[in-house]
């Protein structure tokens, strides 16, 4: 049964402060970390698709996008599936 079902447009201007190989790796975190400050649970709880995964990682990974949209799903237990909008 699902609790909250939400569009996010996730911005990730901040791995540009990372070194160019770190990028797309800081990115995925990034999402992560996002969708645990505003679907209100724990890292260990959410599961990222892996259209995610490959769209950040699409060009490599020294240029990962700046912005991306997440459709993500928190169920009662607590879970949280996310995949790309």
């Amino acid at each position: 049964m699902m609790e909250k079902e939400q569009i996010y447009t996730i911005p990730l201007r901040s791995v540009k402060r990372t070194a160019r190989w770190k990028r797309s790796r800081r990115a995925i975190k990034d999402v992560r970390a996002y969708l645990v400050r505003h679907m209100k649970t724990d890292a260990e709880n959410i599961k990222l698709d892996r259209t995610i995964n490959e769209a950040i990682w699409r060009r490599g990974s020294e240029k990962p996008p700046r912005r991306i949209r997440v459709h993500a799903i928190r169920f009662e237990d607590g879970a949280v599936e996310a995949e790309l909008a």
